[in-house]
């Protein structure tokens, strides 16, 4: 990306002068600010690279008309927020956009091989280059993280000089440190530091050890550069070398919501504003005084009993009705899915008599006989829908889970009422599994006994990541959650090659519970293209029944087989059994659970036990 020229803004007074004289670096759209680039995230722009700022103060700086508030209020009261707010357009006559500062400091020169803090080169004004070969400057290829979301420079003088410190000022040796590839390999053996004070060259070779750091005494000293002015925290994590460019260095925390009635209705934005008011009535004549209030004595667009109907769907998902700490966010985020489940199931047909209605479910048309032989019951047509995905938080090193809120970093110093969010709009499929089926097939012993391994494997995972150890989460590993993810995993991975849409422009939703036997499976695009009908036509009768026994048929065999189904243990934390990318697994932007537990036998079943399998009667 060729940076912009610098752009000019109006002033308070409406004057043309800049507010600040800030460079412009490069863009990026606004659903990668969310997903890929979001707060505290590395980004490369040519041969620079940034760290994106935290939201202090990001709220005024971001112009309202280039960075509109979204609304989604279920979804903002589960994350404890007022609003969202989609992030600044960047476009030439755009203002301030996203604040970035400038990840990792240390630098070399390609030409005279010195490394240093990039201070130190003596840049020319508004040039990031070696002062005295005139040679673009290289960013640190490494940096160290932490599980608890710090992030700073690689300490190349510590690694190079293991403990033998000399005397020099700030306790250095005095020297100049410099980093040559000796070109011979590919590996980090061929990457060499070297200092003129005389210490024998140490190569990179070893430096991604897990203890490699701790084992020099190195500790994690609590930085945090996407916060301005943040002070260091104290840190047990032991800190970890990773790429500049990994995706361990940023992984997003997002929570999602569905817009359904009676939030679907775009007339009720209208008093997104007033419901701590509006909440407060207890009569519709009180609703009524309050609505000629908001709206100045016009007529307005929503009624006194829509706002009473609002507000009682707001109190039957806040579960005890207060803020009470015994009700943590992950419990309110498991009580709205709920809601959304109900929704599904019972439907809101196009012809509901609600005007720029965001939420249309209809029940296909044909004879549902051939389904219920699957297992499945009442799919449903979801034919249009919004999704709000906030960002929440951040990780770093490991990936975030979905079941626990460990190891998340801020994306403020001082606390905010709003949150970066973006909204998709598209179609989607949504199946549901016969409940008594289930039940009776995950009683079966060998069923229990291959779930209970990966639910004991899953719990230890989320032993070992949560920050509080007196809370830890449950692991939702159920003969039913696995089967459900399992099955729109393949499902997601038929209709890739019938429905138009690639695998990584779809995504699930996993309905998981003991009143809940769903996937909803749906396009996740940020523009007009997720509702081009595409993904709906799956969903007819027919279509449908022909492409679960495609998908079963397809998961009965993989290229790594017999390795795949014979696994004992598989995925990250030895989460998953019978699944791997030559046949379940997706692209992880279309998984809610990072591409773990999952089992592709209890699909199909195995070479020694068939009966496992809840659809081995289709094969």
């Amino acid at each position: 990306m060729t940076p912009p020229p610098p752009r000019r803004r109006r002033g308070a007074d409406g004057s043309a002068a800049p507010a600040h004289s800030l460079p412009r670096r490069g863009t990026v759209r606004r659903a990668q600010a969310v997903t890929t680039y979001g707060v505290g995230a590395l980004i490369a722009v040519e041969q620079e690279s940034f760290i994106v700022c935290g939201l202090d103060g990001a709220d005024t700086q971001w112009a309202r008309d280039e960075a509109p508030v979204v609304h989604e209020p279920r979804l903002a009261r589960v994350l404890g927020v007022r609003r969202f707010r989609l992030p600044p357009a960047s476009g030439d006559d755009s203002r301030d956009g996203v604040r970035v500062r400038r990840f990792p400091l240390w630098h070399h020169c390609p030409g005279c091989h010195a490394l240093d803090n990039v201070r130190r080169f003596n840049s020319p004004p508004g040039r990031n280059e070696c002062a005295e070969c005139a040679e673009a400057l290289v960013p640190s290829r490494f940096v160290v993280a932490c599980e608890d979301g710090h992030i700073a420079d690689f300490p190349y003088w510590k690694w190079l000089h293991r403990g033998r410190r000399g005397a020099g000022e700030a306790g250095l040796c005095g020297g100049r440190m410099s980093l040559r590839s000796s070109g011979r390999t590919s590996s980090l053996r061929s990457v060499v530091l070297s200092c003129s004070c005389g210490v024998p060259d140490v190569s990179m070779e070893g430096s991604f050890r897990r203890a490699a750091l701790k084992d020099l005494h190195i500790r994690c000293e609590g930085e945090r550069p996407w916060l301005r002015g943040a002070p260091a925290v104290p840190c047990s994590r032991p800190p970890r070398t990773l790429q500049r460019g990994s995706s361990s260095v940023w992984q997003p925390v997002l929570r999602s919501a569905l817009s359904i009635p009676p939030w679907s209705d775009t007339r009720v934005q209208l008093l997104d504003k007033h419901w701590d008011k509006l909440r407060s009535c207890s009569t519709l004549a009180e609703i009524e005084i309050h609505l000629k209030y908001i709206f100045d004595g016009a007529p307005a667009p929503v009624g006194p009993e829509q706002v009473l109907e609002l507000i009682t769907a707001m109190e039957a998902e806040d579960l005890t009705g207060d803020e009470s700490p015994a009700v943590d966010q992950e419990q309110r985020y498991r009580a709205l899915r709920d809601v959304e489940y109900e929704r599904l199931c019972a439907g809101n047909p196009e012809d509901s008599g609600h005007h720029d209605e965001q939420f249309v479910c209809e029940p296909p048309t044909g004879d549902q006989k051939s389904l219920t032989a699957l297992g499945l019951v009442a799919p449903m047509l979801v034919k249009k829908l919004r999704e709000v995905r906030a960002l929440k938080a951040f990780t770093r090193v490991i990936d975030p889970e979905t079941s626990s809120e460990g190891h998340e970093a801020e994306l403020s110093l001082a606390p905010t009422d709003w949150l970066p969010a973006m909204e998709v709009r598209g179609e989607g499929v949504f199946l549901r599994i016969d409940e008594e089926k289930v039940d009776a097939w995950a009683e079966l012993p060998a069923v229990a006994a291959r779930v209970e391994r990966m639910r004991l494997r899953h719990q230890r995972v989320l032993t070992d990541r949560a920050s509080d150890p007196t809370r830890v989460p449950l692991s939702p590993a159920t003969p039913r959650m696995v089967l459900l993810h399992t099955l729109a995993h393949v499902m997601i991975n038929e209709w890739s090659l019938d429905s138009g849409y690639a695998a990584a422009s779809l995504r699930e939703r996993i309905y998981s519970g003991d009143e809940m036997a769903g996937v909803l499976i749906y396009t996740a695009t940020s523009d007009s293209a997720g509702s081009l009908g595409g993904l709906v036509a799956q969903g007819e009768i027919e279509r449908l029944a022909t492409a679960v026994r495609s998908a079963v048929h397809r998961a009965e065999w993989c290229s790594s087989d017999p390795l795949c189904v014979e696994s004992e243990i598989s995925g990250t934390g030895g989460t998953n059994l019978a699944a791997c990318h030559a046949c379940v697994m997706l692209p992880e932007t279309s998984c809610e659970h990072n591409n773990g537990l999952l089992d592709r036998a209890l699909l199909v079943g195995t070479p020694e036990d068939p009966a496992i399998g809840f659809f081995s009667h289709l094969l």
